[in-house]
């Protein structure tokens, strides 16, 4: 069945000819939760069979949220996270993993088209796609798990590091800091900074020019760059999955953490603009 425009409840699909983008809508903060969990996974089932489709642009409906993480529900109820693994992914991954994985391993080039914050979930769904466009002085990017108690599990520490390498990966992870453009830019972890008034068109101009490109040259492209990666595109996420279970679900002292985050404002639009300090207040 190929990717349609309706029937989802936290995101938009529009569509024009081999190009669809998806835009995330899921008020107030883009959260990735059940709802658009459900949809992003019936975007890649329909989009990895529609042969029509060439290019899938992913962005968002707020300028300030691309997404700000993982529903932080999911410390104090793990189960609902576990209730939304993929019967079609892979059993030894996690249903976050299984998500980014399945988005990753699209035929089509994925493009995600940059602006406001994105940590943790939100920063490891645009590391699966192709490529990463940001809003230059307007996007920032964060992998804040250790700040909670845990460390990235969606894919995070594998996607991080075959775009910016082992130190600077450690020093994303561990330090847990917030990146601007220039910074993510210069690491790699973003292809390019773009001028905020130019980003759309950029993005469209490229993936218009991918989408009209002869049947099969970017598939094969995309198959071709993969492989040139010596051990493959995704070195071991099971070995992450793994490695995360000795950390999630929490223990209480985490759990009981991350329940004060939310009393003092994590998940909400004033609490997520300062998130960083938000978490580091919870140990004064």
């Amino acid at each position: 069945m190929p990717l349609t425009e309706t029937g989802y409840t936290a995101l938009r699909v529009t569509r024009t000819g081999a190009v669809a983008t998806v835009t995330l809508d899921n008020p107030p903060v883009n959260t990735i939760d059940k709802a658009l969990v459900t949809d992003l996974i019936q975007v890649v089932r329909s989009a990895k069979d529609d042969h029509e489709l060439r290019v899938l642009v992913v962005e968002s409906a707020n300028p300030e949220f691309f997404s700000a993480h993982a529903d932080l529900t999911w410390m104090f109820e793990p189960e609902e996270l576990v209730a939304l693994a993929d019967d079609e992914g892979d059993p030894n991954l996690n249903p976050l993993q299984q998500l980014h994985e399945r988005f990753r391993a699209l035929p089509q080039i994925t493009i995600a088209k940059l602006r406001g914050r994105l940590r943790a979930g939100g920063a490891e769904l645009a590391m699966a796609a192709d490529m990463r466009f940001a809003a230059r002085g307007e996007t920032w990017l964060a992998q804040p798990e250790t700040r909670m108690g845990i460390f990235p599990g969606g894919g995070g520490t594998q996607y991080l590091t075959r775009l910016v390498g082992r130190a600077r990966a450690l020093e994303v992870v561990l330090g847990a800091e917030l990146f601007d453009t220039d910074l993510a830019e210069r690491y790699g972890w973003i292809n390019r900074a773009v001028a905020p008034d130019a980003l759309d068109t950029f993005v469209d101009a490229l993936a218009r020019r991918i989408g009209a490109l002869p049947t099969g040259v970017a598939e094969a492209a995309k198959q071709a760059i993969d492989a040139a990666e010596a051990s493959g595109p995704v070195p071991d996420l099971t070995e992450e999955a793994q490695a995360h279970a000795k950390v999630y679900p929490a223990p209480r002292p985490v759990v009981d953490r991350m329940a004060r985050a939310v009393e003092a404002g994590a998940q909400t639009r004033d609490g997520e603009l300062a998130l960083e300090e938000l978490l580091d207040g919870l140990d004064k």
